[in-house]
């Protein structure tokens, strides 16, 4: 019996191996489809709610209603054809041309029933057309107006945001550093300007730089009309991206430098990094290794969701600044009703966020042993 155990031993660790690597590939497998259920469930919801409140609950379909009527009788006043009909003929002719304009916005059906089809449509990416969203009062794809006004609002908010997310971090660092110095006093001091809005400050720079001294523009893309040269063209856009750059930098900088120092001030202090210093490490060991990697997965997280905000703009920020974005765009659709951008946004908002946050699970994973996908025991 002892040499049979003896030479039994040998398979029995291979064996248990196996079937904890099952074990965790299971876990890992239910935990992935329950996330995306989960998730799914939360972006439908999310859209639904969004298009209730983006339709008032129906009553937007009231205002539709008023205006095409208002449109109709507009149109069929400078109509001589429609003149010349006697007023019973007129009557009959007004009802079914809204007849016809309300059955094609699908505004002869309940609420209920097109709020239901509206969200099937949503997550399908299906938009259909937009009213008076273009300069000559016609109808567009939803698809197609937002990736018209997608490029300007990448451009501002990636080159801004992305390019301050890096800067705070490093500031940050630098005064963890510095705890107490001159310049961490003074980022202490500015913090508190983070809490005005950045269109609040882009009011302000328009004035001084625009109205007063009038070395950079009072708002738009590039002039106009546009340069013909690439060179100019570049320059054109600098100059005008100078102004809305600085108003979101004005806004965040200090703000988040403040809050990125007072949060590696915490991790500074840790039992771990008192012990490496005694050690005799460097500055730029110790915040490589004992610093930045613990807070990987808060950077990573801040990162993500910069990322994810990027596309949807400012909608005042655009406004003040007459800037061609998805944000100036959304706020014109509220202010026309056009439910369909409205619902449209929401719903490559949702998309990014769920797939981010789905995402982050397993890069946490990835960049700190202690995060197991699923839970577990640390040791699965």
């Amino acid at each position: 019996m002892s040499e049979q155990s003896i030479t039994l031993q040998p398979g029995a660790a291979p064996v248990e191996k196996i079937k904890s690597n099952n074990s965790a590939l299971l876990r890992i497998l239910r935990y992935t489809f329950f996330k995306i259920a989960s998730l799914f469930v939360t972006v439908i919801v999310a859209i639904y709610l969004t298009i209730l409140i983006a339709n008032m609950g129906g009553y937007v379909d009231e205002i539709q209603r008023a205006q095409i009527r208002e449109e109709l009788q507009q149109h069929s006043f400078n109509d001589p054809a429609f003149k010349a009909l006697a007023p019973e003929a007129r009557t009959v002719r007004m009802e079914e041309m809204i007849r016809i304009r309300e059955k094609r916005l699908g505004l002869d059906q309940p609420f209920a029933i097109r709020s239901f089809r509206f969200l099937s449509n949503a997550l399908t990416l299906n938009l259909g057309w937009a009213q008076n969203m273009t300069s000559d009062s016609g109808s567009k794809q939803v698809r197609n107006i937002m990736l018209e006004r997608l490029p300007p609002t990448l451009f501002l908010f990636a080159s801004s945001n992305i390019i301050l997310f890096f800067a705070s971090i490093a500031i940050a660092l630098s005064l963890s550093r510095r705890y107490a110095s001159p310049l961490d006093k003074v980022i202490v001091a500015l913090a508190p300007t983070g809490s005005a809005p950045a269109w609040f400050y882009g009011v302000f720079l328009i004035v001084i730089f625009a109205a007063v001294l009038r070395i950079l523009p009072y708002g738009g893309m590039v002039d106009a009309p546009p340069p013909e040269t690439p060179f100019e063209y570049f320059l054109s856009l600098m100059k005008h991206l100078a102004l809305p750059l600085f108003a979101i930098t004005l806004n965040t900088i200090f703000l988040n430098a403040y809050n990125w120092r007072t949060f590696f001030l915490i991790y500074s202090s840790e039992d771990y990094v008192e012990m490496a210093k005694a050690k005799g490490l460097s500055s730029r060991m110790l915040e490589q290794r004992y610093i930045l990697r613990p807070t990987l997965p808060t950077i990573i997280s801040t990162f993500a969701l910069t990322l994810i905000t990027l596309w949807t703009g400012a909608p005042i920020l655009e406004g003040v600044f007459n800037w061609p974005g998805l944000g100036r765009t959304l706020l014109q659709a509220v202010g026309q009703y056009e439910t369909s951008v409205i619902v449209g946004s929401t719903v490559i908002f949702a998309y990014m966020l769920a797939f981010t946050v789905f995402l982050l699970d397993f890069i946490y994973a990835l960049v700190d042993p202690r995060v197991k996908v699923g839970g577990g025991s640390s040791h699965a």
